[in-house]
């Protein structure tokens, strides 16, 4: 029986860990030494200006992540130009280990209730890489996955939402979307699906607060 309902995921940050929480891996990986990286981003907003920028629209999550990469690049003396360098840097030994183990249950949670699952992305491939994907096998659950890398329509652009339930064949109120961004979760909700803001710091929570609604959806048909 084909899927009546979905869950739709946001990667960077509710499927993996942020950079914010792995700060130790990164300086490993980079030979810096330990507490060289101090921006916190949502885990401490009063000591990262540039976070408040970003949060408050001064600039974009693009522009935020381009300065971070800029800056940690030049402590090791890298020119890097893509925050792929960057994440390929600090994550490419172990991709997997950034993974949240709360992502894993939940997914394997809405495969085995026979849910449709969905990735969408303002910049999995860009950010990442696009050999990240073929080293991560837990994308291989998702029946569709959208990435603004390509497309080129971001979040929280009514056409991004339009387009994963287009690949899904759902209505947008059969849909759970979980995203860390508020405005992304505000255009979930414009666009009709049952929107809610992943929590970086509670991680569990979330996802129980999305299963919990996935479960709620009345299922369509007699």
């Amino acid at each position: 029986m084909p899927a009546d309902r979905a869950l739709v995921l946001d990667f960077g940050g509710v499927v993996t860990r942020t950079l914010f929480e792995t700060h130790p891996m990164t300086e490993a990986a980079l030979g810096l030494a330990p507490g060289t990286l101090t921006w916190r981003g949502p885990f401490a907003p009063e000591t990262d200006p540039l976070w408040r920028d970003m949060q408050a629209g001064r600039i974009t999550e693009r522009g935020y992540w381009a300065a971070r990469t800029r800056e940690v690049g030049a402590l090791i003396g890298a020119d890097w130009q893509e925050m792929s360098d960057f994440v390929r840097a600090a994550r490419g030994a172990d991709p997997e280990a950034v993974i949240r183990p709360e992502a894993l249950a939940a997914i394997d949670a809405a495969r085995r209730a026979g849910h449709a699952l969905a990735i969408l992305s303002n910049e999995l491939d860009l950010f990442y890489g696009a050999d990240f994907r073929d080293r991560l096998p837990i994308l291989d659950a998702f029946d569709v996955i959208v990435d603004a890398t390509y497309t080129g329509i971001l979040k929280p652009d009514p056409r991004a939402y339009a387009e994963v339930l287009d690949k899904l064949g759902l209505p947008a109120a059969a849909c759970v979307f979980l995203d860390d961004q508020p405005k992304n979760v505000a255009g979930g909700t414009a666009a009709g699906l049952i929107s809610i803001r992943f929590d970086v710091t509670a991680p569990g929570d979330s996802y129980a607060a999305a299963l919990r609604a996935l479960h709620s959806i009345e299922r369509a048909g007699p």
